[in-house]
């Protein structure tokens, strides 16, 4: 009789039972926070209000405090822009793609990653609003009725396609985030001692009961916004390139630009769930759950999507040359040789070299190397957009209008400020939602627990009815009991 081999790593460590995954998951929101919680928490305010204030300032005084000049119309601000609609592209395919393929590793990683794709198209979507200028005519981008003067929206410029992708992609990801939080808002709010509490969790999770025809339809829905979902991860990414590609300046009319932007784009993407998920699982002893596998299988998604990206930076250098137009090919040298070569190289080095050594599996495997590359990664592909606008613009026909750009003050607090703001969020959705999709974990614990899979599952008493419907439903709730009863 032959034994069978252990194929896969257990993706949930420890001899955890049903009941001890949702004490985990729960213990960060049921007990007071931590003081370190509040010290992040209190720091990350502190540059989100810079950041709102340097916003007052700029709509009070005009986009001239900004650093841009006659040459340079786009910079730091479209930089932005794509820098953070590229951070939140993870979470749509980590939730849809990895649901319809049935990965399992996506249980653990799915609720935070959709959770960074809200919070980062919030805070791309100031962008535009600001580059407007005067805010208060925002309503002129709709289309109006002709008493207010023909004003009728140009349906054939790029940054409208820009404000109806960046808008179905933040409802649809809204949805699927909020759908797959209501069984675990109902398993605390079952727990929940303190009445303001339980009132607020009960609204939250809509009179969820666990029962059979919740819990299918709640499958179905899923499937359903995954689909719809899936091709978003391509669509936005790719409108979001046609505000360069479809103009005629040299350096950005390239076809390449749609497939290497959505590879840009999940790979910066996972290198910012990386750099969340190291943190959390640390500051809220989840190491069971988020681990070595984990990280390893997102490392793989930025090895691969590095790689693409690498490719499309020499396919644009190639074929910059292979053109014969001098235009092209002197706007790629210049943004290897000119003046902003350091930022190239800056692009080159963390957006190319540095996802290859994830092919060493000791590297890749490591939880500080992986949070240290990241950060990298991130800090690369602002590069990559920054060099994009830039050093397109900066030099143009007439070397009379050459000028390069400066950020003011105002650019750097107002891009520092979303950063900070974004932790807010972060920080408020980590104290008060549980950051594990805790009742689709239970899903997978017999096939994936460390216990299961080592074929001890003897350790510990197979779970009673009760525990086992905890896993479907809310924990130890009224409707569980006595659905088993």
């Amino acid at each position: 009789m032959h034994k069978e081999a252990a194929i896969r790593e257990p993706l949930i460590l420890g001899h955890k039972t049903y009941h001890d995954i949702t004490e985990d998951v729960c213990k960060p929101i049921e007990d007071k926070a931590p003081r370190t919680w509040y010290i992040l928490f209190g720091i990350a305010l502190i540059i989100g209000l810079y950041g709102i204030g340097c916003i007052l300032y700029l709509l009070g005084t005009g986009v001239g405090v900004w650093g841009l000049n006659k040459t340079i119309g786009w910079a730091w601000d479209i930089t932005n822009f794509v820098w953070w609609v590229g951070i939140g592209h993870a979470g749509t395919l980590i939730s849809a793609v990895l649901l319809l393929f049935r990965q399992k590793w996506r249980m653990a990683i799915n609720r935070s990653a959709e959770a960074m794709t809200i919070f980062a198209v919030f805070m791309a979507g100031l962008f535009p609003l600001i580059h407007m200028g005067r805010l208060w005519l925002g309503y002129w981008v709709l289309p109006l009725p002709n008493h207010f003067g023909s004003l009728w929206v140009n349906f054939n410029s790029p940054l409208l396609w820009d404000v109806f992708a960046i808008s179905t992609y933040l409802s649809v990801s809204f949805v699927f985030w909020y759908i797959g939080l209501i069984p675990d808002f109902a398993t605390i709010r079952d727990r929940a001692k303190k009445p303001l509490s339980k009132k607020m969790y009960s609204l939250l999770s809509f009179g969820w009961s666990g029962r059979a025809k919740h819990w299918n339809r709640f499958e179905l829905i899923s499937l359903v916004l995954a689909g719809l979902a899936t091709p978003l991860v391509f669509s936005v990414h790719s409108i979001v390139s046609f505000d360069f590609a479809t103009s005629v300046i040299p350096g950005w009319h390239t076809t390449i630009f749609p497939p290497y932007f959505v590879a840009g784009a999940v790979f910066s993407g996972f290198a910012m769930v990386q750099t969340l998920l190291l943190i959390m699982r640390k500051a809220m002893n989840l190491e069971a759950y988020i681990h070595t596998k984990h990280v390893e299988y997102m490392n793989i998604v930025i090895m691969v999507t590095g790689s693409i990206v690498g490719t499309a930076y020499i396919t644009e250098l190639f074929i910059s040359w292979y053109s014969g137009v001098e235009y092209e090919a002197y706007a790629f040298i210049n943004r290897a040789t000119g003046p902003y070569w350091w930022a190239y190289a800056a692009m080159m080095t963390c957006n190319v070299v540095s996802p290859q050594l994830m092919w060493f599996r000791k590297l890749r495997r490591s939880l500080m190397f992986t949070f240290f590359i990241s950060i990298v990664v991130n800090i690369g592909m602002w590069f990559e957009r920054y060099v994009i606008i830039v050093t397109s613009l900066h030099r143009d026909y007439l070397p009379s209008s050459w000028s390069m750009h400066y950020p003011s003050h105002i650019d750097i607090g107002v891009y520092v400020g979303t950063i900070g703001l974004f932790f807010v969020f972060f920080l408020l959705f980590a104290r008060y939602f549980p950051v594990l999709a805790l009742n689709e974990l239970k899903t997978i614990l017999k096939s994936s627990g460390e216990s299961y899979k080592n074929g001890d599952a003897g350790h510990h008493p197979e779970p009673t009815p009760v525990v086992a419907a905890a896993a479907v439903g809310g924990d130890d709730s009224e409707s569980n009991k006595s659905n088993n009863q």
